[in-house]
């Protein structure tokens, strides 16, 4: 019974086996709960930095702890923004700690520039920062009562960095409009002139009248004037006259396109003649009235 008992007995049961190789399963299962049980945790408290005045000392140990680098930042939606005036109000750069800085702050002085209706900021761990845009673009430049002031497509001022400066070409390319109202009216007739190219590439400025109407100032200083309320369809007469027989490149003074049935066109005055040298040198007599009498 001993010798057949000794061996059974140091023998490991099936049990201890199963428990064992359990074991050997359970560990890594637990470690990588633990894991994400963390990661989870961490969540929310990478959200709520956003709150930095609240968590500005967990943030600050976590840096030491941590000091994760910025390696990547990413701008989107960036046209009339300066990068470098961008870049001062984000208030960090590359190589800085990616949790140094407060995402809200951040946000709030990029908005506070003068092209950006507003900004979002967010921060992708383990390196990377990504700042999106959406800017106010100017739409046109309005001239009232002798200032000059970009507007946006709803006639808004946008801030006029743009007008001086490196920048000021960029903005010689927009659309002129003049006159009380011409901000708010804007948009429809530009977008009007927008499907007649070759009659937009020659005016130079759009004059709003009464608030009612508007007329238009050629390159070669003819003045168009449109009928209230029918730009479209004045615009598009304007087109065919142009295909037809060349109007726009005749010297007239004015075509005035306010009736819908008839176009009346005012020619440019002829040049003065000048006096040959006989009559500009003959006296005038009392018998003769002088040239620009009655």
């Amino acid at each position: 019974m001993k010798g057949r008992g000794g061996p059974v007995g140091d023998r490991p049961s099936r049990l201890s086996i199963f428990v064992k190789r359990q074991r050997r399963r359970v560990k890594p299962a637990l470690f990588v709960l633990g894991c994400l049980v963390a990661a989870g945790a961490a969540v929310p408290l990478v959200r709520d930095f956003r709150s930095e005045e609240r968590f500005a000392p967990f943030r600050a140990r976590l840096i030491a702890l941590a000091p994760l680098k910025i390696h990547t930042i990413q701008i989107n939606g960036r046209a009339l923004t300066r990068e470098s005036d961008l870049m001062t109000a984000l208030g960090t750069s590359v190589g800085q700690p990616i949790l140094g800085f407060s995402l809200g702050a951040a946000r709030e002085r990029i908005d506070a520039l003068p092209f950006v209706d507003h900004a979002t900021v967010e921060r992708h761990l383990p390196a990377t920062i990504i700042v999106t845009l959406v800017e106010r673009r100017p739409f046109a430049v309005w001239q009232h009562e002798g200032h000059f002031q970009l507007i946006d497509r709803a006639g808004d001022p946008v801030a006029d960095q743009g007008m001086h400066g490196k920048d000021a070409q960029a903005f010689l390319q927009l659309p002129l409009v003049v006159g009380a109202g011409a901000n708010t009216a804007a948009a429809d007739l530009i977008d009007a002139l927008g499907a007649q190219p070759d009659v937009a590439s020659r005016v130079i400025a759009m004059t709003r009248v009464g608030e009612r109407r508007w007329n238009l100032l050629l390159r070669d200083g003819t003045t168009v004037l449109l009928p209230e309320g029918q730009d479209v369809a004045a615009l598009a007469r304007l087109a065919q006259y142009q295909q037809q027989m060349r109007l726009l490149e005749r010297p007239v003074q004015d075509i005035d396109l306010r009736l819908p049935d008839r176009m009346v066109i005012r020619q440019r005055p002829a040049p003065a003649t000048p006096p040959s040298d006989g009559a500009a040198q003959a006296p005038a007599t009392e018998g003769n009235a002088p040239a620009n009498g009655t």
